[in-house]
């Protein structure tokens, strides 16, 4: 059984820090390889970054037409004659959602900038994070429960968990096999997240480093407690039954808590009322927190709030699980209902 949980552990740590490298690499040379800002001129604008080399001029017949270009993403900003006396530049930058750093950077002094919509994070960034919350959640937890599910049963069927109960309380037995997943589980989270830390800082990308920092912090301070939850639970269903093969139908509900966050986080990553919910939601806050952390949409004591709501909720899952776990293990033969687990 350490045999097994030294390779489940290996092999998800594999593929979760080839996907962190990976990410940090190709940010990296997305970042160190940039195409020369698109940005639509009108009238006596042309004429001010004639010369500039650092910026692509696409030329528009009036502001309208140069806006549109903006709007539908044909180019980055718009350079258009200023309306206001006070312009350095003579010139005034349009922009959709946020200053176009690079256009600005091309510019010798910076003119007054207009923005069409009010700022945002970046659709892709933010799809990359969520996929990576969602992905470390999903794969630790799945391993490291399914690991822990297996164990309960092999024990049972081989009646070997006799021996332990006349050696060990009941609740020790379960508190030890749940935390010994659990330091296995947060190690590997720790370990993902300096590996991408120092990734990030040797290629440069500090700024994102910093942006990403606080929740990243926070998806492993939630992602402790919510591991000990689903544990509880895995450890719990699987006593309910003796034989290997029953192990994948009785723990479908928790693995379908497991899935759940991923694929929210995935196609709802956009959606301020879904990550609210599921910020405070327990089996899922551990994704949509840092989530929110991330787009700055959560105040300063959501955290807190969340992760209260999900400490109590794993004391009371655990309690339950104690019971479950304890009055199952020594019913051999057939699967144990919940009524009769519960009831003991």
């Amino acid at each position: 059984m350490a045999r097994i949980r030294s390779k489940a552990f290996l092999i998800s740590t594999g593929i979760l820090l080839l996907f962190a490298v990976g990410s940090v690499v190709a940010g990296g040379i997305t970042s160190a390889n940039p195409t020369l800002p698109k940005v639509a001129v009108v009238g006596s604008a042309a004429a001010v970054i004639a010369d500039n080399p650092a910026l692509d001029a696409v030329p528009a017949e009036s502001v309208a037409a140069a806006e549109a270009l903006v709007r539908d993403g044909s180019v980055e900003a718009a350079i258009v004659p200023a309306t206001s006396a006070d312009s350095p530049l003579d010139i005034s930058v349009i922009a959709l959602e946020s200053a176009p750093s690079g256009v600005m950077g091309a510019l010798s002094v910076s003119p007054s900038v207009e923005l069409l919509q009010p700022p945002s994070q970046n659709g892709f960034l933010r799809y990359l994070v969520a996929i990576g919350f969602g992905l470390v959640f999903f794969i630790s937890a799945m391993t490291f429960g399914t690991t822990i599910a297996q164990s309960v049963v092999e024990e049972k069927q081989t009646r070997v968990v006799e021996i332990l109960m006349s050696a060990v309380p009941v609740r020790a037995l379960l508190a030890g096999k749940i935390l010994g997943n659990s330091i296995m589980a947060f190690a590997q989270i720790a370990l993902i997240g300096v590996l991408v830390s120092t990734a990030m800082a040797v290629t440069g990308q500090r700024v994102l480093l910093t942006d990403l920092g606080p929740s990243v912090v926070w998806f492993a301070v939630f992602f402790a407690f919510g591991f000990v939850l689903l544990a509880a639970l895995y450890a719990a269903t699987a006593s309910m039954v003796s034989r290997q093969e029953d192990v994948g139908s009785v723990t479908s509900p928790v693995m379908m808590l497991v899935m759940l966050p991923y694929f929210l986080v995935i196609f709802f990553n956009d959606n301020p009322t879904v990550l609210t919910i599921m910020s405070y939601v327990p089996f899922s806050a551990p994704v949509g927190m840092p989530m929110r952390i991330f787009l700055g949409t959560a105040e300063w004591w959501e955290p807190l709030l969340a992760l209260v709501i999900l400490i109590v909720t794993t004391l009371v899952v655990i309690a339950l699980g104690s019971r479950i776990y304890s009055n199952s293990l020594l019913r051999m033969g057939g699967r144990v209902s919940l009524k009769e687990a519960l009831r003991g």
